[in-house]
């Protein structure tokens, strides 16, 4: 890797990790970049998890005062992830590239119309509730609890726009506000990266340059992405959410 190039991926690690502190969908810039250096598809994606984990730890730690109170459901949620991740990590390795090239960008459009409906259908939901005199499920039920599982073992597969999945499906089912749920986004999203990344550092080849570059880039971005996405109102974040998210679908489907 010439310097230029490592100036690249170091560039694109910090783009990554605020956006992914944000929102999510940070690999969308640092897998192209891992690629144009010359690293091969998997080599490049399995690099690409592990150089992210810091980024995800510094966001969540930016969060820190958007997850109290939440520590219950984190343990809950986080060993669901857990085992989402380590399944879509060994599918990675065992299923063909393409497996899941068709499906990916309808999951992430369905996730945006979620997000998009998130107000309207959560005053449905809890006027439901209200009727029906009960209130919301402290930690989801076992729909959320399904939804973060396979979309988990899509973040260990490849997690291009992951973190638009979890928070349309917390954001829906859960009666917290979209930050506090931002903030479990990223603690989650760390959990999978770490434990994918593991089972790739056993089963797979990793390029050590490229996850030290990344790493480096993601650990500053995630610092950067927690100061501005904290101070974003539910709208703008919204709305941001819809721009990754559409970005990601058009990127996704000319591959």
């Amino acid at each position: 890797m010439s310097p230029a190039e490592a100036v690249a991926v170091l560039a694109a690690g910090m783009g990554a990790g605020t956006i992914n502190t944000i929102v999510g969908s940070g690999t969308l810039i640092t897998f192209p970049v891992l690629l144009a250096v010359g690293l091969p598809p998997v080599t490049a994606n399995v690099s690409n998890a592990l150089g992210l984990v810091p980024g995800s730890v510094t966001g969540a730690i930016g969060y820190r005062k958007e997850l109290a109170g939440q520590r219950h459901r984190l343990l809950r949620l986080g060993v669901v992830c857990l085992i989402g991740g380590v399944a879509g990590a060994v599918l990675l390795v065992t299923l063909p590239s393409k497996a899941f090239d068709a499906i990916v960008p309808v999951l992430i459009g369905a996730a945006l119309v979620l997000v998009v409906l998130q107000p309207r259908l959560a005053r449905i939901l809890q006027a439901r509730r209200d009727a029906d005199g009960g209130g919301a499920p402290t930690d989801g039920g076992p729909l959320l609890l399904a939804g973060m599982l396979i979309a988990s073992a899509y973040g260990g597969y490849f997690g291009a726009a992951q973190g638009v999945i979890y928070l349309s499906l917390m954001g829906l089912l859960l009666d917290e506000s979209l930050q506090r749920v931002n903030g479990l986004k990223n603690v989650l999203a760390a959990i999978v990266n770490g434990v994918a990344a593991l089972v790739f550092i056993f089963v797979a080849h990793m390029d050590w340059a490229a996850v030290a570059l990344v790493a480096a880039g993601a650990t500053i971005g995630g610092v950067i992405g927690a100061r501005v996405g904290r101070r974003l109102p539910p709208s703008a974040l919204r709305a941001l959410i819809v721009v990754v998210g559409v970005v990601a679908i058009v990127q996704l489907a000319l591959k």
